[in-house]
């Protein structure tokens, strides 16, 4: 029957595509085989969507059935990474597409990339600051005090420097007020929601600590701040950060309300656990 010709070859196509996407970590795979298939309006695309999920969800089954759970947990976390990334970088460049100039008013908003000049910003401590340039200084946890300042390019402040045969994980921007630190972290979010560089990252959150700061006290796990400040995302529920290369960014720590006591804090190693903010 041609029905179930291609109910099969359906499946087929399906279970491939599910095949690919676990031998890769890069979510997006979902999202470049659904282009491939052609261009489809707001119903038809919602339609495909809920076949994948339907499917998704009886394949999910079978491995749980045959003790499968870590690798139908890997498919799923995956699944769920590749629905919400584009959603993401949709939001963001809405939101950091345009600043504000002097004061913010309504319809006194300019392009950012029109406006944005490239910053001179250095790796480790500076004697005296240049004054030609705006300089933001990233001090990095692992620089030795005698380290010689190096210039680095504002896509480039996490690749790994010189001798050094890892990437950076953690960097602190610090620099007068007014430099640019924060226009700096609205740029490089910017440039990854239009594709422009650090594409090897899958997910960027920005956090503000103006918006931290209303939450003060109250409860939340690194996975629910998540889903708090940017709603696009489903609950991950079981998605594990590890599977994917996540960005942190916390803008703004002049105006942090909230207790800052690293030597008496409690360290959490689990995004699911809650803790105050």
């Amino acid at each position: 029957m041609l029905l179930e010709e291609n109910m099969f070859a359906y499946l087929k196509k399906e279970l491939k595509k599910f095949q690919k996407v676990l031998r890769t970590n890069n979510p997006e795979c979902f999202e470049s085989q659904g282009k491939s298939e052609g261009v489809f309006d707001g119903e038809e695309e919602e339609q495909r969507r809920s076949r994948r999920e339907a499917f998704l969800k009886i394949t999910l089954d079978f491995l749980r059935t045959m003790k499968q759970d870590e690798l139908a947990d890997s498919l799923r976390n995956k699944f769920l990474a590749a629905m919400g990334q584009p959603k993401l970088k949709s939001n963001l460049k809405k939101k950091f597409e345009f600043v504000f100039e002097g004061i913010a008013k309504a319809g006194n908003q300019t392009v950012l990339n029109q406006i944005y000049t490239e910053l001179y910003i250095t790796e480790g401590e500076t004697a005296e600051a240049n004054k030609d340039h705006e300089v933001i200084q990233i001090e990095k946890a692992s620089l030795k005090p005698d380290t010689p300042e190096i210039t680095i390019r504002c896509e480039d402040i996490f690749k790994a420097s010189p001798g050094r045969d890892k990437p950076t994980r953690t960097v602190i921007t610090k620099g007068g007020a007014g430099i640019g630190k924060t226009v700096l972290t609205q740029k490089f979010t910017l440039d990854w929601a239009e594709g422009k560089a650090n594409q090897d990252i899958q997910f960027i959150f920005p956090f503000s600590f103006k918006e931290l700061n209303v939450l003060k006290e109250r409860k939340y796990s690194l996975v629910d701040l998540v889903h708090y400040f940017f709603p696009e995302f489903e609950k991950p529920g079981v998605w594990r950060f590890e599977e994917s290369q996540v960005l942190l960014i916390f803008d703004g720590l002049d105006e942090c309300r909230l207790p800052l006591d690293f030597h008496k804090t409690e360290i959490l190693t689990d995004v699911t656990e809650s803790t105050s903010v």
